[in-house]
C-alpha cells in the first residue's frame, strides 16, 4: 500500500512538473537571449489564464483549443513588453532591470484585480472528472493533457533552437551580443521574437492548467516563484536545466505534501534550491546553455 502511494504522488509531480519546466523554459530564453531576469514572467502565466477564462466564458472554447487564442495574444503581450519596456533598460544597471520588471509583476497583478476582481475563477471541462488507471496509479486526464502539451512546447522550443536560423541566430545572440551583430544578426528583432514567445510559452502555462486550476490575481505568484527556483537550481539560460529540473521540482514537491503537510510544497521547493545553490551555485546544468 505505502509503495502506490509513494508511486501516486511521483506521478501527480511529475505531471505538474511539467507545467514547471515549460513556465521556466521561458524564462530562461529570456534570460539567456535577453540577459534580463523577469520577475513577472508569473503573471505572464496568469494573463494566460484569464484569457482562457474568457475565452471559454464568452465563447464557450475549450481550454486545450484556447490556446489558439492565448499564445498569439500573449506573444503579441511580449513584443510589446520587450519594445517598450525591456529595451530602454537594456543597457541599465541591473538593479533598474530587477526593479523594471518587479514594477510590471505588481501593475500586472493590481490590473487584474482592478479588471477582474479578486473572484476566484474556473473552467468546468467535459473531461474534468476523467481518469486513466496504470496498475495501483490513478491519471488524473486534465493534469496528464496539460504535462504532454508541456513537453510538446518545451520540445518545440529545442528544436526552433536547434534547428532553425532563428533559433541559431538566437542562440549566437545569446553567446555574444557584439559577434552576432557584427554577423549582421539584428539584436532588436531576436529580442522581440524572444520575448515574444517566452510570453506565448508562459501563456500557454496559464492555459493548461485552468481545466484543475483557479485564475486570480495573484496565481502567477506561486507558479513564479517555483519557475525561478528551476531556473536558478537548473542552471540560468539552461533549456535542458529548466525540462529536468520542473520535473524533479513537482516530484518533490508532490512527496512532500504527501509525506509531511500540504503546506510543504514551496518549503521543498526552497530546500531544492539552497542544497543545490551551496554544492553547485551555478546550476545542475550550468554548461547547457541555449
Amino acid at each position: 500500500m505505502q509503495w502506490d502511494i509513494l508511486a501516486q504522488a511521483i506521478v501527480n509531480g511529475i505531471l505538474i512538473g511539467g507545467v514547471y519546466s515549460l513556465t521556466s523554459v521561458g524564462l530562461n530564453l529570456i534570460f539567456g537571449v535577453v540577459k534580463i531576469v523577469n520577475f513577472a514572467h508569473g503573471e505572464f502565466l496568469m494573463l494566460g489564464m484569464y484569457i482562457t477564462y474568457w475565452s471559454w466564458a464568452l465563447l464557450g472554447i475549450d481550454p486545450l483549443i484556447s490556446l489558439a487564442i492565448t499564445m498569439p495574444l500573449m506573444f503579441l503581450f511580449g513584443l510589446f513588453v520587450q519594445r517598450f519596456l525591456f529595451q530602454p533598460i537594456l543597457k541599465a544597471p541591473e538593479l533598474a532591470q530587477i526593479f523594471m520588471t518587479v514594477a510590471l509583476q505588481i501593475l500586472l497583478q493590481n490590473l487584474a484585480l482592478a479588471v477582474f476582481s479578486a473572484n476566484y475563477r474556473s473552467v468546468p471541462t467535459a473531461y474534468g472528472d476523467l481518469t486513466y488507471t496504470l496498475g495501483p496509479v490513478v491519471i488524473s486526464a486534465p493534469r496528464l493533457y496539460a504535462f504532454i502539451i508541456s513537453l510538446v512546447l518545451s520540445g518545440a522550443l529545442s528544436f526552433l533552437l536547434l534547428s532553425t536560423d532563428l533559433g541559431k541566430a538566437m542562440r549566437a545572440a545569446a553567446q555574444d551580443r557584439d559577434v552576432a551583430e557584427l554577423m549582421g544578426i539584428n539584436q532588436n528583432y531576436i529580442f522581440l521574437v524572444a520575448v515574444g514567445l517566452a510570453a506565448a510559452l508562459a501563456g500557454a502555462a496559464g492555459t493548461v492548467v485552468m481545466p484543475f486550476f483557479y485564475a486570480y490575481p495573484n496565481a502567477g505568484i506561486a507558479f513564479g516563484l517555483k519557475s525561478f527556483v528551476v531556473a536558478i537550481a537548473g542552471g540560468l539560460g539552461s533549456i535542458r536545466g529548466a525540462l529536468v529540473m520542473g520535473l524533479i521540482l513537482g516530484a518533490a514537491e508532490s512527496l512532500g505534501i504527501q509525506y509531511v503537510g500540504a503546506d510543504a510544497g514551496m518549503l521543498v521547493a526552497f530546500i531544492i534550491l539552497l542544497v543545490v545553490l551551496v554544492l553547485r551555485p551555478q546550476g545542475l546544468f550550468a554548461g547547457g546553455r541555449l
